[in-house]
């Protein structure tokens, strides 16, 4: 890898921003970090980074372009509630599409030589077939991910334009520093009651499955793309279905208690199953996940029993 290139990461100051900050600093490459800090937090940014305290919507990131000239861009600011992309959908689509095209706009004026782009399984939609594999349909149930399908058509066009960009379409992803709050992640949200002694709340029966991704298998798949030929899109998985009760379940043995839930109705915009296959980034990137789920939730669960 040629470490000297400097690396932009938008977002870098939040959940899985803040891990891709760290290990691209360990690999001695040159990190700059965009974050408005409405999610993201300061605490989990590295001091050797440099720091903008900005909304990706801003017309001040033409100054941090100019200034720090990225070779790479790593775009994880945005809004990643899908409850609240339902209330307000056109809140979702200022900050997930305008916000994005700002980040392009100056990318392409920039001359920056690589985008990379965290999408979503979501884009599938309630897929018919499992596991989900990077040719199957796109029929997005949420306004949150219509916006991330969005950005997938224009960076067709700014590869047009000469940029070049790799997707990465993440099932759901866990670890430390996740947010406890809203649509934190269902992990961050379940430990965060239990280990409160709270009653967890499950929407609908607790069959609905996820495919659960630890951020560190993210953050290196998100590292191996770096090179990758532009307009490549992989899943990112781990092959794996598990329900929400049999999660809760395995929560409750990592941390020793016996919580029961709270069953609350199913919500709009949720996907029913989920697995899915990391058969092409295993193949094109060597990329495969390192961590089976009870390793992560035994880290994860470690860390939150530490913050609370």
């Amino acid at each position: 890898m040629i470490s000297n290139k400097k690396i932009l990461v938008t977002g870098g100051a939040g959940f899985i921003g803040s891990h891709l900050a760290d290990r691209l600093l360990k690999e001695k490459y040159k990190v700059a970090v965009i974050d408005n800090l409405s999610t993201g937090k300061k605490q989990n940014l590295n001091s050797k980074v440099k720091f903008y305290k900005l909304d990706i919507q801003s017309q001040k990131i033409a100054e941090v372009f100019r200034k720090e000239k990225p070779d790479i861009v790593f775009h994880f600011a945005a809004q990643i509630d899908v409850k609240k992309s339902i209330e307000n959908p056109i809140k979702d689509a200022k900050i997930n599409i305008l916000g994005t095209l700002n980040i392009l706009e100056n990318c392409k004026k920039y001359k920056v030589k690589k985008f990379i782009f965290p999408s979503s399984v979501g884009v599938y939609g309630n897929s018919k077939n499992l596991p989900i594999k990077e040719e199957f349909s796109l029929n997005s149930i949420s306004p949150y991910s219509v916006t991330k399908l969005t950005i997938e058509k224009y960076l067709n066009y700014y590869q047009s334009q000469g940029l070049s960009y790799t997707c990465l379409r993440y099932s759901n992803i866990y670890g430390p520093r996740q947010s406890a709050k809203g649509e934190g992640g269902v992990i961050a949200v379940f430990l965060n009651k239990i280990l409160k002694g709270d009653k967890p709340i499950i929407y609908g029966d607790g069959k609905q499955t996820r495919d659960f991704l630890y951020v560190d298998d993210a953050v290196e798949a998100a590292t191996k793309v770096m090179y990758s030929p532009s307009g490549s899109v992989y899943n990112i998985g781990t092959n794996k279905e598990i329900s929400i009760n049999y999660l809760l379940a395995l929560i409750n043995n990592i941390v020793k208690k016996d919580m029961r839930p709270i069953f609350k109705p199913f919500r709009q915009g949720e996907i029913l199953k989920s697995r899915v296959s990391y058969f092409k980034a295993k193949k094109e990137l060597k990329w495969q996940p390192k961590y089976n789920l009870s390793k992560g939730l035994k880290q994860t669960a470690e860390w939150f029993g530490k913050i609370i």
